[in-house]
């Protein structure tokens, strides 16, 4: 009798701890409502151009010391839904940032007052994950003397194995952001004074950021690493351009056309905040909060 059982424990049981270190699931995918869309038809060469290749469906850009790479969109939006499937690069890769973003025109339209909503890979060591890196900068809080708004996530998968979809969802409420559809990131509209309103594009980039990107300038970029190369693929962007007329409605990252989340979503993001978040700047007793209000909220 006690094979049986033996037997049953390892079906039932085992699984159920093999999961246990995956998000509970969002019970709603908001990127399976949106087509792929071409990138050519929605993007640009911004910089970089021989850094730059289209193979097998996916964007490869790359870093070496003569320069990195970048695209941006074509047109500008005022809300929405802006996804990529990525696969990073293995091994070294200290100081090197890979980013998908939106930005009003990244500081070119408005130096020294642009607003930004980032999703960074902050490269690292052998034998050490891959950071990513949410950051929200508000008129201007990114130019000049930083006031950053940095969630960082140590993530539930090697995302140098295979392309994972990351996400930002940007509505006059909210930014939400998503990794293969589960909100790990919501940042609500407290006030004006907090929250990006204007038009922005969307922007994909790597570069070196050794100054700063891995354990704050410890370890550089090495190029005897290089070529560094990250691959894009699966772009998504759909919402209500600069120009489209007032009637157009925003998106919802969840089933309630009114925004937010669901009670099942929230959940899997509370998960990931408690196990796989690493740094919060609401709780950095080191920053001055006065400067970022909606951390007393």
């Amino acid at each position: 009798m006690a094979l049986p059982f033996f037997t049953f424990f390892l079906i039932f049981l085992v699984p159920s701890l093999s999961n246990a270190d995956w998000p509970p699931s969002p019970g709603y995918w908001p990127s399976s409502k949106l087509k792929s869309l071409n990138f050519w038809y929605g993007y640009r060469n911004l910089w970089g151009p021989s850094h730059q290749s289209f193979q097998q469906n996916s964007l490869k850009l790359w870093l070496d010391r003569t320069s990195g790479s970048g695209f941006k969109s074509v047109k500008a939006f005022r809300s929405g839904y802006f996804g990529t499937s990525i696969k990073l690069q293995p091994g070294y890769t200290a100081g090197v940032i890979t980013a998908f973003y939106v930005s009003l025109s990244n500081s070119e339209a408005h130096p020294g007052f642009h607003d930004e909503v980032d999703i960074e890979f902050l490269g690292t060591t052998f034998g050490k994950p891959y950071t990513l890196q949410t950051n929200i900068y508000v008129r201007g809080s990114g130019d000049g003397r930083i006031i950053g708004r940095e969630m960082k996530f140590h993530l539930w998968f090697d995302p140098t194995q295979g392309f994972h979809h990351y996400a930002i969802f940007w509505s006059p409420k909210e930014i939400i952001f998503l990794v293969d559809d589960v909100p790990i990131r919501r940042y609500p509209r407290r006030s004006d004074a907090t929250f990006p309103l204007r038009p922005m594009w969307i922007y994909g980039s790597i570069w070196d950021a050794s100054s700063w990107a891995t354990e704050n300038g410890k370890y550089k970029a090495d190029y005897r690493y290089q070529p560094f190369v990250a691959s894009f693929t699966n772009f998504k962007a759909n919402g209500c351009s600069a120009y489209s007329p007032a009637r157009c409605r925003p998106l919802s990252a969840s089933p309630f056309r009114s925004g937010g989340l669901t009670r099942q979503q929230f959940h899997a993001m509370i998960w990931v905040q408690k196990y796989h978040m690493v740094y919060n700047y609401c709780q950095d007793y080191k920053r001055d909060h006065s400067l970022t209000p909606e951390c007393w909220h």
